[in-house]
């Protein structure tokens, strides 16, 4: 099956009202489930659980991104807080030798790609709701957050 093909699958899932949804095939296996909380979406196939090689990654990559969490916004004082929609590893970049989504004093607009979080060996941007300045990082990169762990000050 191509990410296209999976992609594909879980928009429409996502557009049509089921509650939870379980899809074996060969190589695929997609469990979505619908919730009060921030929907998790995991896509795995049984071959990756030995190391992953590059191309199978950034496949999983490319499903997990469309349907990533969005985070929690609260607000605390003059500014908004980005909490954690998930248990994983914080990344501030897509990379080890790559730039940073943001940093303190850039300022960030509804939709913009603030950090990655890996869950299960899957890589999901987070992205601000909120349009506003970051004005604390609260999490070192390359380190475990819990779910609703505040990321991101922002002043609104």
């Amino acid at each position: 099956m191509k990410p296209k093909e999976i992609q594909e699958i879980l928009e429409f899932i996502a557009t049509s009202g089921l509650e939870e949804v379980n899809i074996e095939m060969e190589n695929v296996k997609i469990t979505t489930k619908k919730s009060y909380q921030p929907t998790a979406v995991v896509a795995a196939a049984p071959q990756m659980i030995a190391p992953m090689q590059a191309p199978v990654a950034a496949q999983v990559q490319q499903i997990a991104e469309p349907v990533a969490p969005t985070p929690a916004v609260q607000a605390e004082g003059n500014y908004k807080v980005i909490k954690s929609p998930m248990i994983g590893t914080f990344y501030r970049s897509s990379g080890p030798n790559e730039d940073a989504f943001v940093n303190v004093g850039d300022s960030v607009s509804k939709g913009t790609t603030v950090c990655i979080i890996e869950a299960m060996k899957l890589f999901n941007e987070i992205e601000s709701e909120i349009s506003g300045k970051i004005i604390k990082i609260l999490v070192q990169d390359s380190t475990p957050v819990e779910y609703d762990q505040p990321l991101f000050y922002i002043e609104a």
